[in-house]
């Protein structure tokens, strides 16, 4: 078989469609249900650690660093996608050198049952990452990234708080932070 070039090798699979989507009338048609994720062997948890921390990695430097061929690496990638264990590829954005110079986690108190209804409208607001619905004082944890002040106290006092189903909020301004990312100094996450 002739080798392709490097430019298709970088290449990773497409994610697959995430599982946790609202199902109901207003969803549209169900998405197909993901089968429960096969067992993960040691080679398996190296090509994570390797794509957590080089998203670009190539297939033929994911293989040569775990020690199988490029079919095999890419056929694992792949299961690992339609397995739902990775779920996409991207980059990890200094938000403050990217324009986003104010960042804040929001806590949000909703009308019980309401978390897909909310979940859906969060999703949709600028400079949202990273919503989760959790036990505690509060139900929501939202992390934001805005240009600055005036366009964080925007989105919460006008968008945020116009949600029906938000009873209250409290806004936590993020001073500094650091990435705990995977890295090659810290010990394996996944062994």
């Amino acid at each position: 078989m002739a080798d392709r070039g490097e430019e298709q090798d970088r290449t990773p699979p497409t994610a697959a469609p995430s599982a946790a989507a609202p199902a109901g009338p207003e969803a549209g048609p169900a998405p197909a249900p993901v089968p429960p994720a096969r067992p993960l062997d040691a080679i398996d948890r190296d090509i994570l650690r390797i794509l957590q921390t080089d998203g670009r990695a190539s297939i033929r430097s994911v293989a040569e660093r775990v020690h199988v061929s490029r079919a095999n690496a890419y056929a694992r990638i792949n299961r690992l996608v339609e397995d739902g264990v990775i779920r996409g590829f991207g980059a990890r954005v200094d938000h403050e050198r990217a324009g986003q110079g104010a960042s804040a986690y929001i806590t949000l108190k909703i009308v019980q049952n309401s978390w897909r209804t909310v979940r859906e409208q969060l999703q949709a607001l600028p400079g949202a990452t990273h919503i989760a619905l959790v036990s505690g004082d509060f139900d929501v944890l939202l992390l934001v990234h805005t240009p600055d002040n005036r366009a964080l106290r925007e989105l919460v006092l006008t968008r945020i708080q116009s949600i029906p189903e938000v009873l209250s909020t409290r806004t936590l301004l993020v001073f500094e932070e650091t990435d705990l990312g995977p890295r090659p100094d810290r010990p394996a996450e996944l062994a």
